[in-house]
Order: C-alpha cells, then sequence, then structure tokens
C-alpha cells in the first residue's frame, strides 16, 4: 500500500494537478481572505473557507478523475489487480494520496487564524474545527470522485459525472425545496428510490432475480405502508434526503459556530461506504 500511495503522491505533483489544485484553492482562499478578514475585520476564518467550498466542486474532479480510469485505459489495472496486495490496500493507498493532496493546503490554512489573532480577536476553536471539517468535506468528495472514476475508463466521464454529483449536493437544499411534500409524492420518491438500488445490485451481480426481488419486495413493503398509514410518506422526501445536504455540516459551523458530530461522523461513514463501493467495483471487473 506504501508503495502505491508514494507512486500517486508524486504522480499528482508530477503531472501537475496537485500542484494546480492547491495553488487554486490557496489563491480563491486568500482573496476571500483579503477581502473579509483583514479588509472588513470579520474574525471568524471559518467563514472565508465557507466561501471556498465551490474550489471543491471542480478541484476535487480534477484530482480522482484518473485515479483508476488511466489505469483502465491503459490497461495497466491489471499490475494492480494481480499485485501481491489486497484490492482493499490499492484503493486505500491511491484514496490516501489524494487525502494528502487536499489535507497540504489545509495545513496551511492553520497559519490564518493565527494571522488574525495578532490583529485583534480570534475564535481560534471554531476555525480550526471548521478546517477540519472543511478537510474532511474534501474527503467525502473525494472518494465519490474515486467511485465515479472506477465505473469508467474515460477521464473526461469522471470527471462530468463526478463535477455533476458535486455541484447538485452543492445545490440541494435549493433541490430539496422544490419537492412535493404529498404522501403520494413520497411513495413514488420510495419506489424510484428502490429501482435504483435494484439496478445497482442488477449491475454488481449480473443477476436479474436477486434484484427482482428486492425490488418486488421493497415495492410491497412500501404500498403496505402507506395503505396503513400515509401520513408517514408527507414531507418523507424531503426528510429523507436532507441528510444529503453535505455541506451543511460545514455551514453550521461556519455560519452559526455550531459542530455537530453527528454529521462528523456521517462524513466518515460517507466516506468508507464510497471506498468500500470503489472496492466492489473493481472487484466485479476483476472477476468478469
Amino acid at each position: 500500500m506504501l508503495a502505491i500511495y508514494k507512486r500517486e503522491l508524486k504522480s499528482y505533483f508530477q503531472s501537475m494537478v496537485g500542484c494546480v489544485f492547491i495553488a487554486f484553492l490557496m489563491v480563491f482562499t486568500g482573496i476571500y481572505f483579503m477581502a473579509y478578514n483583514l479588509t472588513a475585520g470579520y474574525p471568524y476564518f471559518s467563514y472565508t473557507l465557507s466561501g471556498s467550498l465551490i474550489v471543491f466542486i471542480v478541484g476535487i474532479p480534477l484530482i480522482t478523475m484518473r485515479s483508476f480510469s488511466e489505469d483502465r485505459k491503459n490497461k495497466t489495472d491489471q499490475l494492480l489487480l494481480t499485485a501481491p496486495v489486497s484490492l482493499g490496500k490499492v484503493v486505500m493507498g491511491k484514496y490516501l494520496a489524494m487525502v494528502t493532496v487536499i489535507g497540504v493546503p489545509n495545513v496551511i490554512f492553520c497559519i490564518y487564524p493565527l494571522i488574525i489573532k495578532s490583529q485583534g480577536t480570534a475564535y481560534l476553536k471554531v476555525d480550526y474545527i471548521s478546517i477540519l471539517v472543511f478537510f474532511l468535506l474534501g474527503c467525502v468528495y473525494a472518494a465519490i470522485g474515486m467511485f465515479m472514476s472506477s465505473l469508467t475508463e474515460s477521464q473526461i466521464i469522471a470527471f462530468i459525472s463526478t463535477f455533476g454529483i458535486l455541484l447538485v449536493l452543492y445545490l440541494w437544499d435549493g433541490i430539496l425545496s422544490m419537492l412535493p411534500s404529498s404522501a403520494v409524492s413520497g411513495l413514488v420518491g420510495v419506489l424510484i428510490l428502490l429501482s435504483v438500488i435494484a439496478f445497482y445490485i442488477w449491475h454488481m451481480t449480473a443477476n436479474y432475480i436477486i434484484a427482482g426481488a428486492v425490488e418486488i419486495i421493497g415495492i410491497v413493503a412500501s404500498v403496505v405502508v402507506y395503505i396503513v398509514d400515509s401520513g408517514m410518506y408527507e414531507n418523507l422526501l424531503s426528510n429523507l434526503l436532507g441528510r444529503l445536504a453535505l455541506a451543511n455540516v460545514f455551514t453550521d459551523i461556519a455560519s452559526n459556530s455550531i459542530v455537530d458530530v453527528n454529521g462528523i461522523v456521517f462524513y466518515l461513514s460517507i466516506i468508507v461506504v464510497f471506498v468500500f463501493l470503489t472496492v466492489q467495483s473493481i472487484q466485479k471487473r476483476r472477476w468478469s
């Protein structure tokens, strides 16, 4: 795993992708820092970071798009699949290299609250927690991007699909506000989610029976619950999908100085899930 980590980390800086990402994030954050903290005198660096979230939408896909799609296109993935290490270690080696690239600017960000303190009042605890959550959010986005890269051999497709998903997540609160709140719409939404889950099971297993059984059982159970108590489906889509507004955990700290421990655990859980899905995606290709 260490050898893969070193190779991937070195490649990010040799190809200048890592340098461009770090420079872009530092410049963008520096502009906000000058405007909000130094010029306007706002004492929270966390507020500056909230303006830099948009960089992740473009920067993270740039980092993750080549993680597995390039190996798949060049057929060098066969070397990884036959390497004397487990597939999980291969994935973790690549993922930790991405995390390191994301972590470099966040380490530098730790200096900024001290600059604010040298000029007057500063809230170091809130600022450093916000930097940590900002970093974790980047790690979540990287895990999603790595999974998308494992599904295709085209870096362009990996970039566009990851960019699209991150953009939707960034606009998620506005999208939820447009969802209907009736019980019928809640039932329809659940049925659509069941179809998506069944399709993914079929894609991973190529077994129509398992995928069909999961969807049929889910549909029957959902309809029965609707008949017994349709009120359970009112506002269900907003409540069920509201947790996907991933940036809200960071925004709560930046705007309200509220630390959501459950949100941090949720971030870590998403990372674990998408790393696992990446392993399964590559495992499926190994046995195909």
